[in-house]
C-alpha cells in the first residue's frame, strides 16, 4: 500500500515536496489556505544562487539544488527557468575578493570583470563598478508559474490539491501525528509535512513542536512590463534588480527586499526612483505595484528540514531560501519520508539543533 502523505503549504517548497512524493508513488494531499504560490513565494526576488555569506556545507546544499533545478525543468513542462547570470558588486572590494577566492576554490564559477566587462554584460547600467564579479551559472525562476506547474503535474500524477482549506490542528494519537484537523473535518495520513512558511510555527505548535523562526518583512517594487533593459541579475550596492519573463523590472534594496519602514508607499517610490536612475532608456518605465513579503527565516539563518524528534509522523520543511532550495528539498524530503534515507547534505539542518 502506498504511503499517504499530507503536505501543508502550496508555496514553492510544499509544491516541490508534493511533486516529488507523487512522482515516487505516494498518495499526496496538498492543503493550503492560499492559492498556488502560497504567501512568501509570490513576493520573492527568485534568485537561484549559492552566493557570498554561505559556509561550505550550506554552499554544497545550494549548489546541489541549482543542479536539481535543471533536472526539474526537464521533468516538468512549462517551467520558466533561466540561467541568466548575476553581476555582483554589493560588497566592499576586499570582501568581494575574499568571496571570489573562497567560492572559486569550492568550484563556484566566478569571473572577475572590470568596468568595460560589466558594461558588456549589462550595457544599460548608468553606474558601473570598477570591479565586479560575474557568475554565469546563477539564474532565476518565475516562482508562481513554477509552483503552479509543479502542482498541476503533481495533480496529474494523482495528488489531491485542497486550496482554500485551513488546517486548524495536527491530529495526534499516542503522541504521533496521524493527520490534520481542517475547517471541513479530519483528514488522516501516515505522515504530515509542514511546509507552510510563516504559518508553520502555529501549525507545529498544535503538536507541541516549537519552530524558532523570525519573519522579517521585505519590500520589492515591480514596474509595468517594459522593453528589455537587463540581461541578468544586477546585485549593486543597496539595489538588487532583475527583469522578469514578462518584462517587469523588480527590485529591492537587497534580494530579500527593502525594509518597508513606517511608510511602505514612500519606501517603494524612493526605491523605484533609485532603480530608474540606474538604467539607461528607462524614461518611460512606470511603477506598477510593490509587495511586502514576510520571509520564514529560522533564527540561525539556515533551513529546518526533517522529522520532528519525538513526534512520529511529522516532517518539517521551513526556510528563507525556498526558491534556490526547493528542488533539492523536494527530492531529499520525499526520499526520507518514503524510504527513511536522509541525505548527508541535510545533516546540519534538523530541528534538533535548537534543543
Amino acid at each position: 500500500m502506498s504511503k499517504q502523505v499530507i503536505v501543508i503549504g502550496a508555496g514553492i517548497v510544499g509544491a516541490s515536496i508534493a511533486w516529488h512524493l507523487a512522482k515516487a508513488g505516494a498518495r499526496v494531499t496538498v492543503i493550503a489556505e492560499s492559492d498556488a504560490g502560497g504567501v512568501a513565494t509570490p513576493n520573492s526576488f527568485a534568485w537561484i544562487n549559492a552566493s557570498w555569506g554561505n559556509p561550505q556545507p550550506y554552499f554544497r546544499l545550494r549548489t546541489r539544488s541549482m543542479a536539481e533545478w535543471t533536472r526539474l525543468a526537464q521533468d516538468v513542462a512549462g517551467m520558466p527557468l533561466e540561467w541568466c547570470g548575476g553581476l555582483c558588486w554589493d560588497l566592499p572590494a576586499a570582501e568581494l575578493e575574499t568571496y571570489a577566492a573562497e567560492h572559486s576554490a569550492w568550484g563556484y564559477g566566478i569571473e572577475r570583470v572590470d568596468r568595460a566587462g560589466a558594461a558588456r554584460i549589462e550595457p544599460n547600467l548608468r553606474e558601473l563598478p570598477d570591479f565586479a564579479l560575474h557568475v554565469p551559472g546563477e539564474g532565476v525562476a518565475e516562482p508562481v508559474a513554477v509552483t503552479r506547474a509543479l502542482l498541476a503535474d503533481a495533480e496529474r500524477r494523482g495528488a489531491r490539491i485542497l486550496a482554500g482549506a485551513a488546517v486548524t490542528a495536527l491530529a495526534q494519537t499516542n503522541g504521533g501525528v496521524v493527520g490534520v484537523d481542517t475547517s471541513s473535518g479530519l483528514i488522516a495520513a501516515d505522515e504530515v509535512v509542514v511546509a507552510a512558511g510563516v504559518g508553520s510555527p502555529d501549525i507545529a505548535a498544535t503538536a507541541g513542536v516549537k519552530l524558532p523562526i523570525e519573519t522579517p518583512p521585505g519590500l520589492i517594487v515591480h514596474s509595468r512590463p517594459f522593453e528589455k533593459l537587463l540581461n541578468g541579475l544586477v546585485l549593486a550596492e543597496r539595489l538588487h534588480m532583475r527583469q522578469t519573463a514578462e518584462g517587469r523590472i523588480i527590485a529591492g534594496s537587497d534580494f530579500g527586499g527593502a525594509d518597508p519602514g513606517m511608510d511602505a508607499e514612500a519606501t517603494a517610490r524612493d526605491l523605484f526612483a533609485a532603480m530608474k536612475a540606474m538604467l539607461r532608456g528607462a524614461d518611460g518605465l512606470e511603477l506598477d505595484f510593490h509587495t511586502v513579503g514576510y520571509r520564514p527565516t529560522p533564527i540561525d539563518g539556515f533551513p529546518i528540514i526533517g522529522r520532528a524528534e519525538g513526534v512520529p509522523g511529522l516532517y518539517v520543511a521551513v526556510m528563507h531560501s525556498g526558491i534556490t532550495l526547493a528542488p533539492a528539498v523536494g527530492l531529499f524530503a520525499s526520499r526520507e519520508i518514503l524510504d527513511g534515507d536522509r541525505d548527508p547534505l541535510l545533516a546540519l539542518y534538523g530541528l534538533s539543533r535548537f534543543t
